[in-house]
């Protein structure tokens, strides 16, 4: 079976923003995790939202699955939201802050 690159994932990822915030959910830090199975080419991303209650968590989570899923070789994505941690501004990155303009 063919493999699924992660490189190729952590860019589907890098397309995908929160509705809030101009920046993308990867330079956001929102992303804890991804697993690649490439026997069932299956993906799973354990990610975080900037705060609980979000109301377009589901936005973004389905966002998520759909880019994945376009991925080569990935027959299936799972979005498994965490807040433990919880986000902070530390966890973006540099390119995020300059975005944002807090640097």
């Amino acid at each position: 079976m063919a493999e699924i690159n992660e490189a190729e994932v952590m860019d589907a990822l890098h397309e995908c923003y929160d509705p809030e915030i101009p920046v993308n959910i990867v330079d956001l830090g929102l992303v804890y995790g991804i697993d690649i199975n490439n026997d069932e080419g299956k993906v799973h991303v354990t990610m975080t939202l900037t705060a609980m209650g979000c109301p377009v968590a589901g936005d973004v989570m389905a966002e998520v699955e759909m880019r994945v899923r376009e991925v080569e070789n990935v027959k299936d994505c799972k979005v498994e939201l965490t807040f433990d941690p919880p986000w902070s501004p530390e966890r973006m990155t540099e390119d995020a802050k300059w975005e944002l303009g807090m640097v």
